[in-house]
Formats: C-alpha cells, sequence, structure tokens
C-alpha cells in the first residue's frame, strides 16, 4: 500500500476543513476563526485538531499557494524557524522535507520530517502533510522531533485577489510538555501564525519579483532539481515511538500550570 495521500485523503481533509459538525468555536475576530475539534472518540487528554480559517480580502489564492510552497520566502517571514529544506521528490505532486523550529526557553526547540503532496483544481487548492521515517534524517539530539499527525491548508478564491485560508493541523509537540499545554498554546498562536501567513502573502509579489520569479517548481514540475526517492523508503512516524523528554528543561505538569 503507497504511502502516498489518494484522492480519499484529499476529500476527507476538504470535508475536515469544511465541517462545523464537533468543531468549538474558541475565537472569532477581525475576519479570523479558530475551532477545536470536539469529538467523543477523542481519548482523554488528546492532541487536539484545530482549525482556523481567515478571509484574505488582499491577497489572491494562487499567490497564498505559492507562499506555503516557497521554502527560500520562508526563510524572510517565518521568525520561529530555525532550518527549512526540501529533501526529495516523491512523484510529481509530493515530496518530503525538513522543519525545525525555535521554542522558548527553556523549552528544546522542535523539527519534523513530513511528507507533503498537494491538490490544485480550477476551484481549490490543497496541501497536506504528516510525519514521516527517513533514514537518512532521524531524529537528533539537540531537538526533539514533533510529529504532524496531519497538517494541511485548504484555499479556495472568493475573487480575483481575496480567498479563504483555512489551516487545519493535529500536531504533538512530544517532549516532556503535557499535551494540555500544547493545545491551550496552539489556541493561542493560532491567530498570530495566520496574521503573519498573511502579511507574507501581502508582500510575496515584490520579494518574488527580485528572486527568482520565474522559478516555482510546485507549477513547472520540469524546474524541480531534487532527486527522486521510492515512497517506500518512507514510513509514517508515530508519536510513541519517540523520546518523551525534553532533556534540558525537564518541565513538570505543576511548573507548566505555575507559569501560566
Amino acid at each position: 500500500m503507497s504511502i502516498l495521500p489518494d484522492e480519499a485523503v484529499f476529500a476527507d481533509f476538504k470535508k475536515q476543513c469544511l465541517s462545523t459538525d464537533n468543531w468549538a468555536n474558541k475565537y472569532d475576530k477581525e475576519g479570523m476563526q479558530v475551532w477545536v475539534e470536539t469529538s467523543t472518540s477523542q481519548k482523554k487528554n488528546p492532541v487536539h485538531k484545530i482549525k482556523c480559517k481567515m478571509t484574505m480580502k488582499d491577497v489572491s489564492a494562487a499567490t497564498m499557494y505559492d507562499v506555503l510552497h516557497d521554502s527560500q520566502y520562508r526563510k524572510k517571514w517565518d521568525p520561529a524557524m530555525l532550518d527549512t529544506f526540501d529533501i526529495a521528490r516523491l512523484s510529481a505532486n509530493a515530496d518530503v522535507g525538513y522543519y525545525s523550529w525555535l521554542c522558548p526557553k527553556p523549552i528544546k526547540n522542535r523539527d519534523v520530517v513530513s511528507l507533503r503532496s498537494w491538490k490544485v483544481t480550477e476551484e481549490e487548492y490543497i496541501i497536506v502533510n504528516f510525519s514521516v521515517k527517513h533514514p537518512k534524517y532521524p531524529p537528533r539530539s539537540d531537538l526533539v522531533r514533533a510529529i504532524s499527525v496531519l497538517t494541511g491548508y485548504f484555499i479556495k478564491p472568493i475573487g480575483p485577489n481575496s480567498c479563504t485560508f483555512i489551516y487545519l493541523s493535529q500536531a504533538d509537540p512530544k517532549g516532556s510538555l503535557p499535551k494540555w499545554v500544547g493545545n491551550q498554546a496552539s489556541k493561542v498562536l493560532a491567530p498570530r501564525v495566520m496574521r503573519s501567513v498573511h502579511e507574507a502573502g501581502q508582500n510575496y509579489q515584490q520579494w518574488k519579483g527580485q528572486n527568482s520569479p520565474a522559478q516555482k517548481p510546485w507549477l513547472c514540475p520540469e524546474q524541480n532539481v531534487l532527486p527522486m526517492m521510492d515512497p517506500g523508503e518512507l514510513s509514517i512516524q508515530r508519536a510513541d515511538s519517540l523520546e518523551n523528554v525534553d532533556e534540558s528543561s525537564k518541565i513538570s505538569t505543576q511548573e507548566c500550570e505555575d507559569s501560566s
């Protein structure tokens, strides 16, 4: 069975993005909403599935799609990023990549290796990703390997220069952080991240005009110079197979409660 997402995966992701059933609204302000899934099937203290929706009245869907793909531009606008790079192509619409990011001290910084796949139609853009094991990029001792169970974007044009932008994620930061801390932090950080992405979209055309404007391998596969990789060499990264300790912090639940 292929690890690559099929049509059913994209259809299910779109359904989750557009659904309001079993989602509790946690934030609704200035054209942005944040929901948390309330499914009764989740276990005690689960990793929340969070969904953010923003109406962007001044950026096209095509531009936001480019922003999400352009790893060189991310280095310009993402203040939390430590490093990011694409590792290999898996198919015409899938690749595997690496991303690491800063965490507030004393929490150790995080990284993730994920499989990303995308689908584009005249009506919408969809990107989904999830954590995988790559034989050449095992967990590092100086970082905590986080887990993306499912993360992605659904972008739908409203007009020629406006769009509906939806971000959905179920991710486990791992380490010694209690899951409820990650859940609470995600609800606070999500609107901030969405505003940063929106601002990145507003500034992308000017930046891209000065930085290889014709180079868009996510739209033109013939431009892609990444090595090909057999998807069979990858496997889904399960959270329970990773270390669960922030060695430099040893943060306890009580300490997190005291600081909140």
